[in-house]
């Protein structure tokens, strides 16, 4: 009894193949399951960033007040000191 080469090489060549295949769809119902999680998982990020976005709006438009408040203030402060100081730089220029 003699083992030819010739029948057992393919196989051998179709075992491996089977295996291969095997696992490949193992690891491709895996990868499904792990897409389907993440696309979950972004799902509720979208909805809890959809939230979060009105808060963000409502700190933008009271930074916004605020900061044409401060500016108003800081206006009308440089204008008030201006008023004063200017008016006794023309007084000094009158008198000479």
């Amino acid at each position: 009894m003699t083992i030819d080469l010739n029948e057992v090489l393919p196989v051998t060549l179709y075992l491996v193949l089977i295996i291969l295949v095997i696992v490949l769809i193992i690891l491709a119902v895996r990868l499904i399951k792990t897409l389907n999680k993440v696309d979950q998982v972004l799902d509720d990020v979208n909805k809890k960033m959809v939230k979060v976005d009105g808060l963000f709006d409502i700190i933008d438009t009271v930074t916004d007040y605020a900061a044409s408040i401060s500016d108003k203030v800081v206006s009308g402060i440089t204008n008030a000191i201006h008023f004063v100081f200017g008016k006794k730089k023309k007084g000094k220029n009158k008198d000479e």
